[in-house]
């Protein structure tokens, strides 16, 4: 085959997806193929020309001076991505016509590719392509809604725009909004198992971002429409933008345990102080602790462990309660916090946990099937008079080495002190 094996088509890590995934990505982009042969028949005016030139001079600064913040994005596993191109995308919408705003998406992608994609080896190309092409339609259902609704003719003759512009104009960004998120939602839906059927459509975070850069956006295109030269200054907006969202992603990756998804153990203990400090029932703590699990490292190897730890953390957040928090303590130990419990609650999630733990079936690489179980330590607040969090979770503690002394697989409860 050659060195060039993997640039031939039969190579491409597109054909490894899914049929129906295969089909909706191919299907994308050959709609806007069709999208750019129709809108190429109508030639754009020299005004429009200039107003798309204006807008590049605001949207590649921009998307050059944030793309090693893009990289850093992109290269932190386990987080949210949102492309923050839909400002000027939007904004192509209002003041440019089809032909030039499929152009425009079209250069601010290659552009990201150039600067970023390519480094991204997780990343295939046909990813790249159906993220422009989803954007490329969607702008075009919104640009046919503000056609239909005469809004753009109307802002180009100079008229001042009224409430009816502006419903129209929040149709388009509703129409943008909705097209983008239900191709992409669909793909990660048909490839990516999700418990939650929301988690495709994205986080409210994600959702309220985008909804902030179509809210820019127009206010860029109105800079286009009557002072062009203005667009310019939201190149200084949309950058410090992207910064606020690292920092978010950071602050959260700083909280999070990376194998699990579960708080880490400083994220855990610092919930679990507030949580205490507003608490008006009991409080009840689980130390959880995986039984034998250095024999599954040494026997199966470190990746079946970790493959062992995600899927514990996944049986915990789905056998607590909602507002109990969950994080990994360190290790194979997990914590759980309980408020608002009585001991017959606490024994009644800390037995559904180990159960759940007891039942999870995992298989090696090599085909063998990998067996747990958990010991489980409970302590309800108080647990020791003055002793706060640490000393509940010290009594927790001292459950759970107790049940490992009893035989394993059992759940300990420290004996309430008041």
């Amino acid at each position: 085959m050659g060195e060039n094996a993997g640039w031939a088509p039969s190579g491409w890590p597109l054909w490894a997806l899914p049929g129906r995934v295969r089909v909706l990505v191919l299907g994308v982009v050959l709609a806007v193929f069709g999208l750019v042969a129709l809108a190429a028949r109508t030639a754009p005016a020299p005004e429009q020309w200039t107003a798309a030139g204006w807008l590049a001079a605001a949207a590649l600064p921009h998307l050059h001076a944030s793309h090693l913040v893009q990289r850093r994005r992109r290269a932190r596993a386990g987080t949210p991505y949102l492309d923050l191109c839909s400002v000027w995308i939007f904004a192509g919408v209002i003041v440019l016509p089809l032909v030039l705003e499929l152009a425009l998406v079209a250069v601010l992608y290659a552009h990201r590719w150039v600067l970023v994609n390519r480094f991204d080896a997780v990343r295939p190309p046909h990813r790249a392509v159906f993220t422009a092409a989803t954007l490329a339609l969607a702008a075009a259902a919104a640009a046919g809604v503000l056609h239909s609704s005469g809004v753009q003719e109307h802002l180009a003759d100079g008229a001042r725009p009224g409430w009816a512009d502006l419903a129209a104009v929040v149709a388009a960004a509703a129409v943008q909004w909705v097209v983008n998120t239900a191709l992409v939602g669909t793909v990660i839906a048909w490839t990516v198992p999700a418990e939650d059927p929301r988690r495709p459509l994205g986080s409210a975070s994600d959702n309220l971002l985008e909804v902030g850069q179509l809210a820019l956006g127009v206010f860029v295109a109105l800079a286009l429409l009557w002072w062009p030269p203005a667009a310019l200054l939201m190149i200084v907006p949309t950058f410090a933008l992207h910064q606020c969202v690292q920092l978010d992603q950071l602050k959260l990756a700083a909280r999070t345990d990376q194998r699990t998804g579960l708080l880490n153990a400083a994220a855990w203990h610092e919930q679990a102080e507030r949580a205490l400090e507003r608490a008006r029932g009991r409080i009840g703590v689980l130390m959880i602790d995986l039984d034998w699990f250095k024999r599954i490292n040494d026997t199966h190897g470190h990746p079946v462990g970790d493959d062992v730890l995600a899927e514990v953390a996944t049986a915990l957040t789905r056998a607590v309660r909602r507002g109990d928090t969950v994080g990994r303590y360190g290790g194979e130990e997990f914590a759980v916090l309980l408020p608002d419990v009585d001991e017959a609650e606490v024994r009644a999630i800390a037995e559904r946990i180990r159960r759940r733990i007891r039942a999870l079936r995992i298989t090696a690489k090599t085909g063998e099937p990998v067996t747990l179980s958990a010991t489980i330590g409970a302590a309800l607040h108080p647990a020791e008079p003055g002793g706060g969090l640490e000393g509940l979770i010290r009594a927790a503690d001292d459950a759970l080495y107790a049940g490992k002394k009893a035989g394993r697989d059992r759940v300990a409860v420290a004996a309430p002190q008041f």
